[in-house]
């Protein structure tokens, strides 16, 4: 059973991303085509780089108790298409995310600055409601 434990953290950390994803609808959530195309697309392409790569001699399968032995390739195990979707999926869900705070505070700022009520800007002056201040009588 060791033999599954890198696939299976592999697996717990896909998971992990998918409720982020879900909570925040950075990806699947917001477009779930356009996200499986996209990830699809990145784990080809450095599925294709692994190749390219132990064709020449420059990468190799190392042994671990902990892989499961099965291969995609020769030499190409599925830890490694699960860790590449792992990579693309992450490296997705931070672009959104980024994405979406810088585009939300263009957005505050072409309609005047106007926050939620929940937000407050970080250069905001203190406001008398906001508690007493140092100085006579505080």
């Amino acid at each position: 059973m060791i033999g599954f434990a890198y696939l299976g953290a592999l697996l717990v950390s896909l998971g992990g991303l998918a409720v982020l994803d879900r909570r925040f609808r950075l990806a699947f959530w917001a477009d779930p085509a356009r996200t499986a195309i996209t990830l699809v697309v990145g784990v080809l392409f450095f599925l294709a780089w692994d190749v390219a790569g132990l064709a020449l001699g420059i990468f190799a399968r190392g042994d671990s108790p902990h892989m499961t032995g099965l291969q995609l390739a020769p030499e190409l195990p599925v830890e490694e298409a699960v860790f590449l979707t792992l990579l693309c999926y992450n490296t997705l869900l931070v672009w959104r995310f980024l994405d979406l705070r810088v585009r939300g505070r263009a957005s505050r700022r072409t309609n005047g600055g106007a926050a939620r009520a929940d937000e407050v800007p970080a250069d905001a002056p203190a406001r008398a409601s906001d508690g007493p201040t140092t100085g006579a009588g505080a």
